[in-house]
């Protein structure tokens, strides 16, 4: 170690000082009074000079370090402006400190060494050793915030470095000025009336205008609060800019106005609902309302009544506990229809897939398309795991037709089917994650997507043609209604009918939930072009060992929140089973709810099935689920069938939360 160092570094002094003052003191007791003096004048002897010593040493070090500073920092003759303190890198000793650091801390020269911990608890020289300049965290002084700069102080010998210099910048008013701009960047939020078509269906102006009224009254009361700019850009649309410090009220408010708005209703009984797009982080006005309007999208696309919040990277959702409130248009699926048809004739051929361990929708939903291809003379294939489906029987019987005898191909062999004109149609999912083939997602650049569920943060994009419908029962009742206008009657062959028929019947529950005018319509239609519903009946069947094997999961359900049933399973069942036990679960007394939570290989399922109030959808996302207000499923990796239970009940509570 340098010599100047090692002789300028002393021990502490004061517990000698302390034992020969003992010593005074004994010989006092021994009625030594000469000995006691002439011991006390030595201790006032050895404390003056030990004072006179510890002065020049205090010079000569805080000499030399300030030689080292400035040699390091290339300023001679000059006072560094700022606190420095040099510590012992071993253990936090504090050797020397200049007047800046003194003043900032308060930190006396006393006899007993000061250790850095005690100014700044939990600091370490660690980063230092390890390369660094710059501590990673800013400490925060006497109402100030610092960034502290180092170096290392390398000693001559060979051994490890010994000391460090550390230098406090102020940063305190740069922080205010950064806090104060993150906290005033602009919100941009788009307000929509979801369904203002309805509310105004039949009205009179008179009774349009008060309607508008109320609305507009009910929205500017809200947006008051927040000190915003609020516009009306159309009849049922609202352009509302806010600081970004207020967004974290609104969340915390669970943006009220979502059900302040429901006390709005039309002469016939209609309650108004509205959604909120809000983009937040954007680095220009233009940006922050590309992110807004993402977010309008995506409300819209989860049935609405909701919030979400859109920044660079995510989407957050607010609200849309509410079932769905139908907002479908007939023109919209005669023009997707068109669009759909114009660019199935453009492509070489076309690719159909739906989600993984596809159901009896999924399945009908492809033959829907396949039909629609077959109309317009392009060659379609559906990629489809023949032994991994909820519907092997069925599909036996399709491939038996001849149209279809080689139309199911594995996603292996349909990436050998692709060229730069292949178009993918995905159908009964939006989630790139849940389909049957990812790679094949991945390579083909022209998708389109045929789903009712509600749309998730991951959704696929970009879409070339996109039917999403939230509202709709089934992507069977969607694909209908594009059959419609798009082939005639004699186009249709029965086994489609028959495909199409039993994917509204599984989703519908035969009927009983998420049904609407479209749906009995669509099936009214597929009546016509040869569906028989008792042979679709038989589709849905279970042999005698199933049907026990469903009750078995029926029994295990245990009763939560006096509405809620939770069936929960140590060993694998089919996926067709726990849906099905979730349904029945519904027929109970009282029952709103249900769930269903089984394993799988290293994944654990759940089903989840609603007819009340309770959105199982909003419910399962947390667990990375997916579905809609009534039906709605998840797959967790990584988890035991206990700790997703334990999710499962975290996020019930959660979503039950006032």
């Amino acid at each position: 170690m340098n010599k100047t160092l090692r002789r300028l570094l002393h021990p502490n002094m004061g517990i000698y000082f302390m034992l020969l003052l003992l010593f005074a003191g004994a010989s006092v007791l021994f009625q030594q009074y000469v000995l006691a003096g002439v011991e006390l004048a030595v201790w006032l002897v050895f404390i003056a000079l030990y004072l006179a010593q510890r002065a020049s040493r205090r010079k000569k070090l805080k000499a030399f370090v300030q030689k080292t500073l400035d040699e390091q920092n290339g300023v001679q003759g000059q006072r560094l402006p700022f606190p420095i303190v040099v510590v012992r890198m071993a253990d936090g000793g504090i050797v020397f400190a200049n007047d800046h650091f003194l003043q900032l801390t308060g930190f006396n020269d006393t006899m007993k060494e000061r250790n850095i911990a005690d100014i700044l608890p939990g600091f370490d020289t660690q980063w230092l050793i390890s390369g660094k300049t710059e501590y990673p965290f800013d400490v925060k002084l006497m109402k100030h915030r610092y960034r502290i700069y180092g170096s290392a102080i390398q000693a001559d010998d060979q051994e490890q470095t010994q000391l460090a210099a550390l230098y406090f910048t102020d940063l305190t008013q740069l922080y205010q000025v950064r806090d104060e701009y993150v906290r005033s960047r602009p919100v941009v939020s788009i307000i929509l009336v979801d369904n203002y078509e309805e509310l105004i269906k039949n009205l009179s102006e008179g009774a349009i205008s008060t309607l508008n009224a109320k609305i507009n009254d009910a929205i500017t009361q809200w947006t008051e609060s927040y000190h915003g700019l609020f516009r009306r850009l159309e009849r049922n649309r609202y352009l509302f800019v806010f600081e970004k410090k207020d967004l974290k009220r609104a969340i915390e408010d669970k943006f009220s106005i979502l059900e302040d708005v429901h006390a709005i209703t039309s002469p016939a009984g209609l309650a108004a609902s509205i959604s909120f797009g809000l983009g937040v982080e954007g680095e220009t006005f233009e940006e922050g309302y590309r992110f807004a309007s993402l977010a309008i999208e995506m409300a819209l696309s989860r049935g609405g009544d909701q919030a979400v919040v859109k920044d660079r990277l995510n989407f957050n959702f607010y609200g849309g506990r509410n079932k769905e409130a139908e907002q479908r248009s007939k023109v919209r699926s005669r023009v997707t229809s068109n669009s759909l048809m114009e660019l199935i004739g453009q492509s070489s051929n076309v690719l159909i897939m739906g989600h993984k361990n596809a159901d009896l929708d999924a399945i009908g939903a492809a033959l829907g398309i396949f039909c629609m291809c077959r109309k317009k003379g392009v060659q379609a294939h559906i990629v489809l795991d023949v032994q991994n489906n909820m519907a092997p029987d069925f599909v036996e019987e399709i491939r038996s037709v001849p149209e279809y005898a080689n139309a199911f191909v594995s996603g292996q062999d349909a990436m050998l089917l692709c060229d730069n004109r292949t178009t993918l149609v995905v159908v009964d999912t939006n989630r790139p994650d849940q389909v049957e083939d990812r790679h094949l997602l991945e390579s083909v650049p022209k998708i389109c997507v045929v789903d009712h569920h509600r749309r998730a943060a991951d959704y696929i994009k970009p879409v070339v043609v996109n039917l999403h419908e939230p509202y709709a029962s089934s992507a069977s009742e969607l694909a209908t209604e594009l059959l419609q206008y798009a082939v005639e009657k004699d186009d249709v062959l029965p086994i489609e009918a028959k495909a199409l028929m039993a994917g509204i019947f599984l989703d519908t529950k035969s009927f009983n939930v998420r049904t609407g005018e479209r749906t009995f319509e669509a099936a009214a239609y597929l009546r016509q072009m040869g569906a028989d519903t008792v042979e679709v009946k038989k589709l849905l069947q279970n042999d005698f060992q199933d049907t026990m094997e469903k009750f078995r999961i029926i029994k295990a359900a245990r009763l939560y929140r006096d509405e809620i049933a939770i069936a929960t399973l140590s060993e694998r069942t089919s996926r067709v089973l726990a849906s099905q036990a979730a349904d029945e679960l519904l027929d109970i007394t009282g029952i709103t709810a249900s769930f269903v939570v089984y394993p799988d290989g290293e994944k654990v399922f759940v089903s989840a099935r609603s007819i009340g109030q309770t959105n199982v959808q909003v419910i399962l996302e947390p667990l990375g689920g997916g579905g809609n207000t009534a039906t709605a499923g998840a797959q967790i990796t990584g988890n035991t069938v206990k700790e997703v239970l334990d999710r499962l009940v975290a996020s019930i509570d959660k979503f039950y939360e006032v």
